[in-house]
């Protein structure tokens, strides 16, 4: 945890994003590290998290890391939750709360709530286009021998 919060005052020296840093651990070593490089990169993706999880796949040639565990400076956002889910990470331990977060400005509460709500009734307008052609598709990579789950 350590050195995901010395990550974190790194990524307020380099002013590239937020105050944020990660690292994943597998087998008692560190293989990966992100820190927030949101502004740096405008990549509003790049989170600490994000970050650190692209570094270990690369790194370890895989896209699961469920023999490793991510340590982070903060309770991840919605996205890096998500991240994580995708990731099959082993465990997560964080050190500041969303509600930490929120006090500096960092809002995920709305985040958390759009999530829960039906597209159509969501701040950003969501409309669904050649649903069926896209379901063709979908059908077709289930149909294939060779497709690898995921």
């Amino acid at each position: 945890m350590q050195a995901a919060i010395r990550l974190s005052r790194r990524a307020l020296t380099r002013k590239q994003g937020g105050p944020f840093g990660a690292v994943i651990v597998r087998e008692g070593r560190i293989i990966a590290r992100g820190w927030n490089q949101v502004i740096g990169t405008h990549d509003p993706t790049a989170h600490a998290e994000v970050v650190a999880i692209r570094e270990a796949c690369r790194k370890l040639r895989q896209f699961h890391l469920d023999d490793c565990v991510i340590y982070s400076s903060c309770e991840p956002c919605p996205m890096c939750l998500s991240a994580i889910y995708w990731a099959r990470l082993g465990r997560v331990y964080y050190a500041a709360t969303r509600s930490d977060a929120a006090r500096i400005g960092f809002q995920d509460r709305t985040l958390y709530r759009e999530i829960q709500l039906s597209p159509t009734r969501r701040q950003i307008p969501f409309h669904t286009l050649l649903r069926e052609d896209a379901r063709q598709v979908m059908q077709k990579w289930t149909e294939m021998e060779d497709h690898v789950e995921y």
